[in-house]
């Protein structure tokens, strides 16, 4: 079995600080917003600030990346994120904290962009479903261990959490700029440092591609969307159970999520990625909109469980197949950044959209609807190609790099 290159195990082990940064400020975002005398509304409007920018400046980061390359554009992304959130830490009104966390959105998407782009150009052909697996287990790690840490830390004041997570974010700096080389995504098997940025357009003439975006859309819908938005208010106001519970419904999504991604990387570079990509599509769809019409929290524990385990199937699959599309010789320039954008889209109208139909035509309704969306997914993915390298006499060759316009 191919070893995983080390430039590779630096983006991964800097991807879990980073994803257990995010769990760490989650719990005391919300209240610190709300110790500056605001009210609800104004509190999530700070943590819709973070997605909205990421959302808006994708396509700045897609060119920006064209122009000065991932490793550079990954690494002042990440200071970034690191000076805004420890500048946080010092808000004095409520105002300041709101542009702070908007500016940590930029930085954000600057190098969530830039990783995947380093990914594709590092990771072998044979190898890319296992890498994308291993990156999609360090962000789910980092998502379950994360609030843990930061409920404990909020014990020594809101503000705490902000400062520990810009250290970690600039420590993770330090490491990546000394540790993964300038040539890290070029020289392994002859690919140039540089190339050519893959642009929007070109990559939207194979089928792979457009059904990773609609695919990678439903995921933010339903995944970091609904699933953080929605799922705990229908727990507490359609189960009527406490709030602790929406807890362990939401770490049964992840324990699902565990049980499945390791597998779903490797089984796609042996077994092809349709093959992972499709039942992970269907088990998502059919578990969310059964969710809507569960009565009790064992069955809504159980459906939770369910899709994330489909969800851990498709996840890290749509990565690499992203990576087969777009291939290791080019940059991604604006084609990675729509990829970006698809996630954050549906991250954004998800909760805005199924809430509003929660509060009009009910849960049941609502999780339906969800459920509708990912079926919509799944629906692209049954006309579009296998995208996985092809194995001949012992060797890897590339299936397809772009082509496949509408057959």
């Amino acid at each position: 079995m191919r070893r995983i290159p080390r430039g590779i195990w630096v983006l991964l082990s800097a991807n879990v600080v980073i994803a257990l940064g995010y769990g760490l400020i989650a719990p005391a975002l919300p209240s610190f917003a709300r110790s500056f005398d605001v009210g609800i509304t104004a509190a999530s409007a700070v943590v819709s600030a973070f997605a909205v920018m990421r959302l808006i400046f994708a396509p700045g980061a897609g060119r920006l990346i064209s122009i000065v390359g991932e490793r550079r554009i990954y690494l002042i992304g990440l200071l970034i994120v690191a000076m805004s959130t420890l500048v946080c830490a010092f808000a004095q009104n409520y105002w300041q904290l709101l542009v702070f966390r908007g500016l940590g959105g930029i930085g954000s998407t600057m190098f969530t962009v830039s990783a995947m782009g380093l990914l594709i150009r590092m990771a072998p052909d044979d190898i890319r479903g296992r890498v994308s697996g291993y990156f999609s287990a360090g962000f789910l790690i980092g998502n379950i261990t994360g609030p843990l840490i930061g409920s404990a830390l909020v014990g020594f004041g809101l503000r705490m959490p902000f400062v520990v997570y810009a250290v970690a974010l600039i420590v993770a700096s330090a490491v990546v700029a000394t540790q993964l080389r300038a040539d890290d995504g070029g020289e392994r098997s002859g690919t140039p440092a540089g190339g050519d940025a893959v642009a929007l357009a070109t990559a939207w003439r194979n089928r792979a591609y457009r059904a990773v975006l609609v695919s990678n859309f439903a995921n933010g819908w339903a995944s970091f969307g609904v699933r953080v938005a929605v799922v705990p208010l229908f727990v507490v106001d359609g189960l009527g159970e406490d709030a602790a519970l929406a807890g362990v419904v939401l770490a049964a999504y992840a324990a699902g999520n565990v049980v499945a991604i390791m597998s779903a990387g490797r089984l796609s570079d042996s077994r092809g990625r349709r093959t992972v990509i499709l039942p992970g599509l269907a088990v998502v769809s059919v578990a969310t909109a059964v969710m809507g019409f569960t009565s009790s929290i064992v069955a809504t524990v159980i459906a939770s469980a369910v899709a994330g385990l489909g969800s851990g199937l498709f996840v890290p699959t749509q990565q690499a197949t992203l990576a087969d599309v777009l291939g290791n010789r080019v940059r991604g320039g604006s084609a990675l950044a729509a990829f970006s954008m698809a996630s954050d889209l549906g991250a954004v109208s998800g909760p805005v959209v199924v809430g509003f139909i929660a509060s009009t035509a009910g849960f049941t309704t609502a999780f339906v609807v969800t459920g509708a969306v990912t079926t919509m997914a799944l629906l692209m993915w049954l006309f579009a190609p296998e995208t996985a390298p092809v194995r001949i006499a012992g060797k890897t060759g590339a299936r397809t790099r772009i082509p496949d316009t509408d057959r």
